[in-house]
């Protein structure tokens, strides 16, 4: 019996120090990814572009915005981020106003089937403002 405990306590301390060289391999890995321009992702969630890396003093200085820099601890970068791919499906085009959003009918008012856009003089629109005042009290 005791035997069977000896061996699933080796097992046990084997697949710890597996574990543990896997992540060191990981780590390693990511570590000889970084280089000044890369973008990164902290552990504790902000996003950035390497700067400058201090080799001597484990220190990351990351660009989260223009002009903006943060130093960071070198293992507090846990992440590379990859550009994202392009997609194929080209996207329609979006207007840079709002005028493609309303239709020439939706531009008349229900009152007097008027046209709103252009159509109405300045006293007209301060008429009109005053009446829809007067209806709501």
């Amino acid at each position: 019996m005791s035997i069977l405990l000896f061996v699933m306590l080796g097992v046990f301390i084997f697949m710890m120090f597996r574990r543990n060289k896997k992540t060191q391999q990981q780590q390693a890995q990511l570590q000889s990814k970084f280089a000044p321009g890369v973008e990164v992702m902290t552990s504790f969630g902000l996003f950035g572009r390497i700067v400058d890396i201090d080799e001597a003093e484990n220190k990351v200085t990351l660009e989260l915005s223009p002009g903006n820099l943060a130093t960071v601890h070198r293992q507090a970068v846990t992440k590379v981020v990859e550009p994202a791919a392009e997609p194929d499906v080209a996207s329609p085009a979006v207007p840079d106003d709002a005028s493609s959003l309303t239709t020439p009918d939706s531009l008349t008012t229900p009152e007097t089937g008027s046209s709103v856009a252009g159509a109405e003089s300045p006293e007209e629109t301060l008429k009109r403002l005053n009446d829809e005042g007067k209806k709501d009290s």
